[in-house]
């Protein structure tokens, strides 16, 4: 039924106006970094800059992209992203899947699912869990980013609740065609849950790329930072670095600033999630199950 009401239609607009708003609100820092990234350092400076480029220049990204650190911080998220999101996804799904059943299908699943729970809401601390990943072996390697965290709960709830909302007459008929459980997850669960999987990818995604207290933990060289480690200690830090630099880069010395490198690294940052986001988005809006049972 379609509310055609002129009430209906006035609040549709506001609404609008007011999301809208609220979208701007949220755009204004990211314009901000972005033009200061753009700025000359004499205008970051004076405090001209606002929400357009003064005296524009691209000093602060030629000196980033010879930054070797810079560099390789970022291959490392990179990895992390690809590794992470990954692992996070398998044991997401091979977890939820089975809890997702009825008890008298899987009689232990509630003892399992308060064994999870209790996981999210009691950790076992910092310190254990520094003396379990260097007894691991796994301090100063990519894995000390990825495994400790490799089963995210609260994505393990979201696909669990999503796959337990599943019409019964898909699985039903998955058996009846002689499918077993791995291959009725594979053909007949995953296909039709892909807003789901792409809202708990979206979550795994930013959950590693914006992780920057445990590469601070378990790296113990800067060399091996992540991304985000790597952002913070040099906004922890009073000034540009001039040791160890290149001809080139003590030339973009006297157009860059603490604040234009800053802005520079930071937009660069956020750059991988504005361009995935996109393609994840689009699942959002489907049915979750439209068309998959009928009659």
């Amino acid at each position: 039924m379609h509310h055609t009401s002129t009430a209906y239609r006035w609040f549709l607009r506001c609404s609008y106006v007011f999301l809208t708003l609220l979208a701007v609100l949220c755009l204004f820092p990211i314009v901000n970094i972005l033009a200061i990234s753009f700025s000359s350092s004499a205008a970051v400076n004076a405090g001209s800059v606002t929400f357009w480029p003064v005296d524009f220049t691209l000093s602060s990204y030629k000196y980033i992209l010879q930054n070797n650190q810079f560099i390789h911080s970022f291959g490392t998220s990179l990895l992390r992203v690809v590794l992470g999101v990954s692992v996070n996804l398998l044991f997401t799904i091979l977890v939820a899947y089975p809890l997702s059943k009825e008890a008298k299908s899987f009689r232990s699943r509630t003892v399992y699912a308060w064994i999870f729970v209790f996981t999210m809401l009691f950790s076992g601390g910092l310190i254990p869990g520094y003396l379990i990943v260097k007894e691991m072996g796994l301090l100063d390697s990519i894995w000390s980013l990825v495994i400790p965290g490799a089963v995210p709960i609260f994505n393990v709830l979201l696909m669990l609740n999503f796959f337990r909302g599943l019409p019964k007459e898909l699985e039903e008929a998955a058996w009846m065609d002689g499918a077993g459980h791995l291959r009725t997850l594979w053909s007949v669960y995953l296909p039709v849950s892909m807003p789901s999987i792409a809202t708990i990818t979206l979550f795994a995604l930013v959950g590693h790329w914006n992780a920057w207290f445990d590469g601070m933990i378990y790296m113990r060289s800067p060399e091996h930072y992540p991304l985000a480690t790597y952002l913070q200690s040099i906004l922890q830090q009073v000034s540009i670095q001039t040791e160890n630099i290149t001809f080139e880069q003590a030339a973009l010395l006297n157009q860059i600033s603490d604040r234009t490198t800053q802005a520079s690294q930071i937009f660069l940052s956020i750059i991988p999630i504005l361009a995935i986001y996109p393609f994840l988005q689009r699942y959002f809006v489907h049915g979750l199950v439209v068309g998959s049972v009928k009659g």
